[in-house]
């Protein structure tokens, strides 16, 4: 009787350990899932930055000093890997292209161009897709970082090297970190 029940404990355990392990794996890919939605977004606002800058140029070529810094930090947003710098990066690049989009209110020939109006148009459904893929990235970090701090999940996540993710944070109201 004892054996048997000592079998039935260990094979409870084991599915336990068996569970967990899976739903960690699951959640982390969720997590990969999601960054792969912002990086998405990201690419295409990268791929827009160019057609507005020329569009931009056109009519105000003497804003030379928004139209550099836009392309430069494009340039710093698309060579950066790590989370926390690219969010820092991609919220500069943002108020840029808001300078950008600004500068039309200043040209009225630039605000009636249909190029730069389709251009505005995309960057402002891009920016839309950024925020919603950056609130679903971040709570499948949230989750999945909570999951592998609880206990017992922690007994498995740490020696199986799960490592808590970075929030993507693009503005001054970023959730602060313990």
């Amino acid at each position: 009787m004892g054996l048997w029940l000592f079998g039935c404990a260990a094979l409870a355990v084991a599915a336990l350990v068996v569970v967990t392990f899976n739903e960690l794996i699951a959640s982390r890919n969720r997590v990969r899932a999601a960054w792969s939605d912002i990086d998405v977004a990201l690419q295409r606002r990268h791929d827009l930055i160019p057609a507005l800058v020329a569009a931009v140029q056109g009519y105000a070529a003497h804003e030379q000093a928004v139209l550099g810094t836009v392309a430069t930090l494009r340039s710093r947003a698309m060579a950066t890997q790590a989370v926390g710098e690219r969010g820092a990066i991609e919220a500069e690049l943002a108020s840029g292209v808001q300078q950008l989009l600004a500068l039309a209110e200043r040209y009225p020939e630039l605000k009636a161009s249909a190029n730069f109006l389709a251009l505005q148009r995309e960057l402002v459904d891009t920016e839309d897709r950024l925020q919603r893929a950056r609130s679903d990235y971040n709570e499948a970090v949230r989750r999945y970082n909570t999951g592998i701090e609880r206990f017992p999940e922690r007994l498995l996540a740490r020696p199986s090297g799960f490592r808590a993710f970075e929030f993507f944070q693009t503005d001054a109201t970023a959730t602060p970190r313990a």
